[in-house]
């Protein structure tokens, strides 16, 4: 699913301030203490934002970011169960067409559908 760069600059932004400083995620009810183990990705997903790379295989690619769900893009994003994911990590990606435009930018269609494990595992 897309999410908006609004919605990625906050997940961005707790994840800066929290795991990528060496802390713990946190959310409403304290630390994480079993944070994610893995995040998948359908193969539907990943070359629907390939197609969006490009068509030179040597310049086009996905840019990953490591981000932390909010209590605001938990709701918003997995409304049955928001209180599962805030204050775990995930991973949104964005196309680049070119290489040498990879960097901290934030532009572009920003994607986070990958299933997690916890808690979807299965």
């Amino acid at each position: 699913m897309k999410i908006s760069k609004e919605d990625f600059l906050e997940m961005k932004g707790k994840y800066d301030k929290e795991v990528k400083k060496g802390k713990p995620g946190k959310n409403k009810n304290g630390k994480i203490d079993d944070q994610t183990n893995w995040i998948f990705f359908t193969r539907e997903t990943m070359e629907r934002v390939l197609a969006q790379a490009g068509s030179d295989p040597e310049k086009g690619g996905i840019q990953f970011f490591i981000t932390e769900y909010s209590e605001k893009t938990a709701k918003k994003y997995h409304p049955n169960n928001p209180d599962e994911y805030e204050g775990r990590l995930t991973i949104v990606m964005k196309p680049i067409k070119d290489a040498g435009l990879i960097g901290d930018d934030e532009e572009g269609d920003f994607e986070n559908s990958g299933k997690q494990c916890p808690p979807d595992c299965f």
